[in-house]
């Protein structure tokens, strides 16, 4: 069980593993009021730097689960260098469908909703674990203005309908019974922070893995991906973590 090869390869140095920097990390743990022993699920945690580092500032405890092997491994050595193991458990598994036998206080899918088949799913399968009152994180990206399907693609969509709009995606949440409670978004800082730093790891790798087998896609993505980027991406696509509360 693991995710492609090509995001292991070019997001292995990503301690996040999107549009997000530390900062704004930092930002949304203190609006939403993080205390000691929150119980937090975490489904698609990738290399666990929420998890630890508000295990680190906020002495929550919580659970992550990640199809790959390799930034679940991430994920424990973090915990290490943070002295949190104790309070944070990183699975390597596959979160679709997984319900916490304990009921959390927060449960995220942060930049991870393909996991419940969209937002709908995801919302419905995270709210199997929370308890009543609690809190419910989704991260998402949605469109700054809405594209065509040439542009959504190179936006890395299959198509415009993949995303919604800000407004949209906000609508939508209301249509599933939730109040929007918080919301911190993702700038162009990020973007570049998450897509640039990609590049340097894939130059890094193609210097000392030119025989590998997947050596030509990883030549190909590095020579499109700051194209696209920077054609695309800082202009159509916004990235956000909402906090919900159920009606």
């Amino acid at each position: 069980m693991d995710i492609p090869r090509i995001f292991t390869i070019s997001e292995s140095e990503h301690r996040i593993h999107n549009p997000f920097t530390e900062e704004k990390l930092v930002t949304l743990g203190r609006v939403l009021g993080m205390r000691p022993g929150t119980r937090i699920l975490d489904i698609g945690s990738g290399s666990g730097e929420m998890l630890c580092t508000w295990a680190r500032d906020y002495c929550i405890t919580g659970t992550g689960i990640d199809m790959s092997p390799h930034f679940t491994a991430k994920a424990k050595q973090r915990a290490e260098e943070l002295g949190v193991n104790e309070r944070v458990h990183f699975m390597h598994n596959d979160a679709a469908g997984y319900v916490s036998d304990v009921k959390c206080d927060v449960v995220a899918c942060v930049g991870a909703t393909w996991i419940g088949g969209g937002v709908s799913g995801t919302v419905a399968l995270l709210e199997k674990s929370l308890k009543p009152g609690g809190i419910m994180l989704i991260g998402e990206p949605y469109w700054l203005k809405r594209p065509t399907d040439e542009i959504a693609r190179g936006c890395g969509a299959t198509s415009v309908n993949d995303f919604l709009t800000l407004p949209e995606l906000v609508g939508h949440f209301d249509t599933l019974g939730y109040d929007v409670i918080e919301m911190v978004l993702a700038d162009q800082e990020g973007w570049d922070r998450y897509i640039a730093a990609t590049w340097l790891t894939m130059r890094r790798w193609l210097e000392n893995n030119s025989d590998d087998e997947l050596a030509l896609f990883v030549r190909s993505e590095l020579t499109a991906s700051p194209k696209r980027h920077v054609s695309y991406t800082r202009d159509y696509l916004g990235w956000g973590v909402f906090a919900l509360m159920a009606r």
